[in-house]
C-alpha cells in the first residue's frame, strides 16, 4: 500500500494472490517456488491448468489456483485493450467540449476545474462549488488544493451563467485574478476560465485577458 505494486517482485505479487502458505513455507517462498517451476516466466504460469496448480504444489488448492488463473487472465486481457485516450486541451474548444456536458443544462451556477499535466492533459476534473441562479462562491483553497494533490501542471476554470449572460462580471474577473495569482505562487498555470451560457462559451485565454 506504500509503495504500490510496482515496488514488488513477481513472487510477492503472486503471494498476496495466494494469501497463505502450508506449515513448511511462507506465502512468498511458495510463490518463488511456483515460478522457479516455470523458469520465472509469467507466460509459462499462464499455461498451467487449475489441476496442474493443485497437483504440483502442496498448499495451492482449488480457490487459490483458480485465483492465480483468473488473476493472469486478466493481464492478459488487459495487454489486449486499448489504451485509455487522455482528454487534452489545446484550445478553448476542447475545454468547452469537456465542461459542456457537465454544465450547460443547469439552472444553478456550478464552478468546476479541471487539472491538466504539462502535455495538457486532462488528469482530473473537480467540482468546486455549487450557487444560485445568479452566482456561485469559490473558495481558493479548494481550489489549490485540487491542483496540488493531482500534481498539476495547470489548471482550467470554469462556471456556467443560467442566464444565458455570457460575458463575464467583475466578480468574476476579480475570481479570475485571484486565481491566477494564487497558483503562480506553488506553479501552476491558469490556462483559461470559460463561461458557459447556452450553447456558447466566453473565453478569458481567447480575449487576451489572462497575464
Amino acid at each position: 500500500m506504500q509503495k504500490g505494486g510496482s515496488a514488488l517482485t513477481d513472487a510477492e505479487l503472486l503471494a498476496i494472490l495466494i494469501g497463505s502458505g502450508t506449515r513448511d513455507e511462507s506465502a512468498v517462498q511458495l510463490a518463488q517456488r511456483i515460478l522457479h517451476s516455470v523458469k520465472n516466466n509469467l507466460n509459462a504460469l499462464g499455461k498451467l491448468s487449475v489441476k496442474e496448480l493443485t497437483s504440483g504444489f502442496k498448499g495451492i488448492g482449488e480457490a487459490k489456483a483458480v485465483t492465480i488463473s483468473a488473476a493472469l487472465e486478466l493481464g492478459r486481457r488487459r495487454a489486449g485493450c486499448e489504451p485509455i485516450r487522455q482528454e487534452c486541451v489545446r484550445y478553448s474548444k476542447d475545454a468547452y467540449a469537456i465542461f459542456s456536458p457537465l454544465l450547460a443544462d443547469l439552472s444553478h451556477e456550478e464552478l468546476w476545474i479541471a487539472m491538466t499535466n504539462r502535455a495538457a492533459g486532462v488528469i482530473g476534473k473537480v467540482k468546486i462549488s455549487q450557487g444560485g441562479a445568479s452566482e456561485v462562491a469559490a473558495d481558493i483553497r479548494l481550489i489549490l488544493k485540487a491542483a496540488v494533490q493531482s500534481l498539476a501542471s495547470g489548471i482550467i476554470l470554469c462556471h456556467n451563467h443560467p442566464s444565458g449572460n455570457l460575458y463575464p462580471s467583475p466578480q468574476d474577473d476579480a475570481l479570475t485574478l485571484r486565481v491566477q495569482n494564487a497558483a503562480k505562487l506553488v506553479g501552476i498555470t491558469l490556462s483559461d476560465h470559460l463561461i458557459l451560457a447556452g450553447n456558447t462559451y466566453y473565453s478569458y485565454a481567447d480575449n487576451g485577458k489572462l497575464c
